[in-house]
């Protein structure tokens, strides 16, 4: 559903079949996974639900059921793709435009300075250009990403 011509989630989703393997690493028709744009950091992975909602109380049953487990096999397989030792999980929606339900989930390896750890890994987002994975890069991480989470389906 396309809540409105301001949402990006909602313009994304409507035309998902189209999408780069970076904006669509995993759709089971409730929940899409994209690789976080404007990120420098290998996995920065966003979860949103393909309808529009901005608050976690507009959650159906359905979203409501399918998300936890959803975020327990997005962590193992970037644990399995980038090494990474935890992950955060995060909701904002604040800004104009992002105020769709959407869910960070990011790596936080074991190397990362002490500064960057806890909410100073938004130093990651929204870098200046040069400093921003390449679409190349999203597209490579989110398909070895969508790999393991087929493989984890199948029992491998």
């Amino acid at each position: 559903m396309i809540a409105g011509a301001g949402c990006y989630t909602c313009r994304q989703n409507a035309d998902r079949a189209k999408l780069p393997v970076r904006e669509r690493i995993f759709d089971d028709g409730i929940w899409r996974v994209a690789h976080a744009f404007g990120s420098a950091l290998e996995g920065w992975l966003v979860v949103v639900p393909l309808r529009h909602i901005t608050g976690l109380q507009e959650l159906s049953q359905a979203e409501e059921v399918g998300l936890g487990p959803l975020l327990r096999r997005l962590t193992a397989a970037l644990v399995s793709v980038t090494s990474c030792s935890k992950t955060y999980v995060m909701l904002l929606a604040e800004a104009p435009g992002f105020e769709h339900v959407h869910f960070h989930v990011v790596p936080r390896g074991p190397e990362l300075p002490s500064e960057l750890r806890g909410p100073g890994i938004f130093e990651y987002l929204n870098r200046p250009k040069e400093e921003q994975l390449s679409a190349q890069k999203m597209d490579r991480v989110g398909a070895e990403i969508a790999r393991v989470l087929e493989a984890q389906e199948r029992g491998i």
